[in-house]
């Protein structure tokens, strides 16, 4: 799968705390959802503090971010400064390394959380997956972690890896099946010939890009759209070579390119044979009823109970991600605040300007890793 949100070329701005939201009890369109005790925020002791932020007052979204924005370093520093994520990070690595010890993978958890973790160029030359189960691992650590903090979200949305996580934060897949799911797919991806460059521009100057390069297209040897992050941010796939005249053409009308650091393709439609061996693989995982619903940017909707979710998860491979249109969909659930599981910081900067063009005011978003003073 791709990266789904990267940082766009130049510098991002910190977020600020949002501004203060009345008591509103969130609409949830659909069907009903079982929700976990925690979920209700009447009563709680975590609205006793004066300290606390008035966005606690409307449960949060929390949004899944892909693999092009992790930062190992970052969920290092972070679980050791923040008792509560430091607590739900061993508790996550403790299932996942179940996994790893299965696979013949590194165990992460005394890695990764040690006294000397690793840094990102030795995460990437570990063995095949072990990036992708640190990044699956981090995810769910930061969910439990503000789960805990500001109780369970009334959505998430998951764009392209974070799916996996998304819905393992629902309870639809287990950890340790997640886990698994996610060293399926890093088996996968080494059959996806290719690479990804991230695009500071529109969707549709990105399509001209690719017109002007003679590289547009679908078949192997084409470049295609893969992800639209927001109005001025997306991702393209396809050869190498390709990609190269993309990046030529867009440094010719000076809009910034950057090759992100994945040795992959995704969201490319030749890339089926690779898709259909990780649905293969993902159907042997039992599931269970989402706990809340769980949007995904590349169905471009709500996941629903008749979903064959191993064939959804394996479109993630072959078909574009959106990410626009699922962050104005949970608009409807009323959130006082979005929350980046993730490392990064890049999915709630897509966030910030997707919903900041349509509300006035937007609901805040936060990267609580990407932010010294955020409030856990």
């Amino acid at each position: 799968m791709c990266p789904g949100s990267v940082p766009p070329p130049g510098p991002e701005s910190p977020a600020a705390l949002g501004d203060p939201v009345a008591p509103v009890v969130p609409a949830v369109p659909g069907s009903p959802v079982v929700l976990e005790g925690s979920a209700v925020l009447e009563g709680s002791a975590v609205l006793d503090s004066s300290e606390r932020p008035p966005f606690l007052w409307r449960r949060p979204v929390h949004l899944f971010p892909g693999q092009g924005d992790f930062s190992v370093s970052t969920l290092a520093a972070s679980a050791r400064i923040t008792p509560g994520l430091r607590k739900a990070a061993r508790e996550v690595f403790e299932q996942v390394d179940t996994v790893t010890a299965e696979r013949g993978l590194p165990r992460l958890g005394p890695w990764l959380l040690g006294p000397e973790p690793p840094s990102g160029r030795a995460l990437a030359s570990a063995s095949t997956g072990t990036s992708q189960l640190a990044l699956f691992g981090a995810s769910m650590a930061v969910h439990r972690a503000l789960s805990e903090a500001y109780g369970v979200p009334s959505a998430a949305v998951g764009v392209s890896f974070g799916e996996l996580a998304a819905l393992t934060a629902a309870g639809v897949f287990t950890v340790a099946d997640g886990a698994r799911a996610a060293h399926d797919l890093a088996l996968a991806l080494t059959f996806c010939p290719g690479a990804l460059t991230a695009l500071a521009c529109p969707e549709r100057s990105a399509r001209e890009l690719l017109e002007e390069a003679g590289v547009a297209g679908t078949g192997a040897a084409d470049v295609v759209v893969a992800v639209v992050n927001d109005e001025r941010s997306v991702v393209v796939a396809g050869p190498v070579a390709a990609l190269a005249l993309v990046e030529k053409a867009a440094a010719d009308r000076r809009v910034g390119a950057v090759r992100l650091r994945l040795p992959f393709s995704s969201h490319h439609p030749a890339l089926g044979h690779a898709a259909g061996e990780f649905a293969t693989a993902v159907r042997a995982y039992p599931r269970s009823a989402a706990r809340f619903p769980v949007h995904s940017a590349v169905a471009g909707r709500r996941y629903g109970p008749t979903d064959d979710l191993a064939a959804r998860l394996a479109d993630c491979l072959v078909r574009p991600a959106s990410v626009p249109p699922v962050l104005r969909q949970v608009l409807a659930y009323r959130p006082g605040v979005l929350f980046e599981a993730g490392t990064g910081s890049a999915l709630a900067s897509s966030a910030r300007t997707v919903l900041a063009a349509d509300l006035d005011p937007a609901p805040a978003v936060h990267a609580p890793l990407a932010e010294p003073a955020f409030p856990w």
